[in-house]
């Protein structure tokens, strides 16, 4: 019913950025909720970032000073911009996503992917 679609991973430097975006599409009647997850090897998956569709954020407290999630509610996408990247922030990048659907009137979380996000030393 919805798809969630991440860009944006790949190789970084430590101390350089990163944009990552995801884009939400199918039959979508609203977004309540958008938001970042990422998962160490060996690890449980741990939020990053999340953004309502009002812009109410909270972040990780490994990242608050870094990262920047923004969003365009018009095409269903969130951002997260990654400055000042660590070798620690290495992990598969999850976007995720509490929908309301035309077909499901009731909330439902879905899950993107993942991009893998890897800074070097």
């Amino acid at each position: 019913q919805v798809q969630l679609v991440e860009s944006g991973g790949g190789l970084v430097q430590a101390g350089g950025s990163r944009r990552l975006s995801c884009a939400a599409s199918g039959s979508i009647f609203r977004i309540n909720a958008m938001g970042w997850y990422r998962q160490f090897p060996g690890k449980q998956r741990e939020l990053v970032a999340h953004i309502t569709s009002g812009g109410s954020t909270n972040y990780a407290d490994s990242v608050k000073d870094r990262f920047t999630i923004s969003r365009d509610n018009a095409k269903n996408t969130v951002y997260l911009q990654m400055n000042s990247l660590k070798p620690e922030d290495t992990a598969v990048y999850y976007c995720n996503a509490r929908v309301v659907t035309h077909r499901v009137l009731y909330e439902y979380t879905y899950w993107g992917q993942g991009t893998q996000v890897t800074v070097s030393s």
